[in-house]
């Protein structure tokens, strides 16, 4: 934004300072003028060239000469200490604007690792320092987590075309080769790559928060995630179980259910090769709704759970079972509920699998109405 030259604060302070001085010096002597004329008669009692000397105060004629002087250089005294002593002060007191303006410089220019750092007690100042020193940490954070971001992106988008172009050169140079075995690869392969986009476009739309906010109860979606996901855990030999009570946040009923199906769909991949469980449990509290999904599963390292959360993450176990996915799940379900102010806890269960724990503010307080265990499966 262009705006025309204008004054410097430190020029504003030191005139504002200078004029006070001034004002505060006037009325000094004006008090003390009339304090003076309250005891000074309009005559003199003896001889005026006496006066002086026998301790008699001078008539108000002779005051007046006398006093004016004094007191207009007294003014420019104040009107020159003022300015000088302005001067140095408002700089002493904007030094830490200074850095401040010097910091923010440097990261428009893109480097985000100076920080201000302000010395000494707590002021106005050191408030905005540290909070400016917040915003970059946050700001350096955010961009690098985008840039690991788009080179994972760029990588996982090229693998798929990487292997349609492959497939394609075998189909050119061998004509003799099986034609349904390349198209069914080919299919394979491009319904990786729309789900992978697909998972993008949806964690772009979560992260800039563009969707509309309406009343949703937790407990529907866990239901019809589990209602959707059923006859995937039948095939794998696990059971879900839903409980709960009514659960009212405000946010996107897709997002939200995409969360939902998200969490389920990852605790059902991850478990037991056989009669594994998954257990999904809705609650209310003062000031939040829960949402509990867990598994069971072989145990997990602490470390690794901590980092499930990043885009394109795998951990072993997906790898294995065939069910890649395109390593976005748990990384959309961290976007959507930040998206909607809430937290996300992932904790290793120590008999195995994983407690995965959603926090949303709740809408309004709810006696919150029971709801019996269901067994989906």
């Amino acid at each position: 934004m262009h705006r025309a030259p204008g004054t410097s604060v430190r020029l504003k302070l030191t005139l504002s300072y200078a004029g006070f001085l001034m004002l505060a010096g006037v009325l000094l002597l004006g008090a003390v003028w009339v304090f003076l004329l309250r005891y000074v008669p309009d005559r003199a009692l003896l001889d005026p060239a006496r006066t002086s000397f026998n301790g008699v105060f001078p008539v108000r004629s002779n005051l007046l000469h006398v006093f004016a002087p004094r007191a207009a250089a007294v003014l420019a005294f104040l009107l020159l200490f003022g300015l000088v002593g302005g001067w140095f002060l408002a700089g002493h007191m904007l030094a830490p604007l200074t850095r401040i303006t010097h910091a923010t410089r440097l990261a428009t220019t893109g480097s985000l690792s100076h920080r201000v750092r302000l010395p000494g007690r707590g002021d106005e100042f050191r408030e905005l320092a540290d909070a400016f020193d917040t915003m970059l940490d946050r700001l350096e954070a955010h961009v690098a987590e985008q840039r690991r971001f788009a080179a994972n992106a760029s990588h996982e988008l090229r693998t798929p075309l990487a292997v349609s172009k492959a497939l394609l050169d075998v189909a050119r140079t061998d004509p003799a080769h099986d034609a349904r075995e390349v198209i069914d690869r080919l299919h394979a392969v491009n319904a990786r790559a729309i789900d992978l986009t697909e998972a993008l476009l949806l964690l772009g739309r979560a992260e800039r928060g563009s969707f509309t906010r309406e009343r949703v109860d937790l407990s529907l979606l866990a239901e019809e995630a589990a209602e959707t996901l059923l006859p995937f855990a039948e095939k794998r030999g696990v059971t879900i179980e839903t409980s709960g009570d009514v659960a009212p946040a405000i946010g996107s009923r897709a997002l939200l259910l995409q969360l939902t199906t998200n969490l389920v769909h990852n605790a059902i991949v991850h478990n037991l090769p056989e009669q594994g469980t998954v257990r999904v449990d809705t609650g209310v509290r003062p000031d939040a709704v829960v949402l509990t999904v867990e598994n069971t599963g072989e145990r997990l390292d602490p470390e690794l759970v901590s980092t499930l959360t990043e885009p394109f993450h795998r951990g072993t176990e997906r790898v294995r079972t065939g069910h890649a996915g395109v390593g976005l799940g748990l990384a959309i379900v961290a976007t959507i509920t930040r998206a909607h102010d809430g937290t996300l806890v992932l904790t290793p269960r120590l008999e195995g699998g994983i407690r995965v724990t959603v926090e949303l503010p709740a809408t309004f307080p709810h006696a919150g109405r029971g709801r019996p265990a269901s067994p989906a499966g």
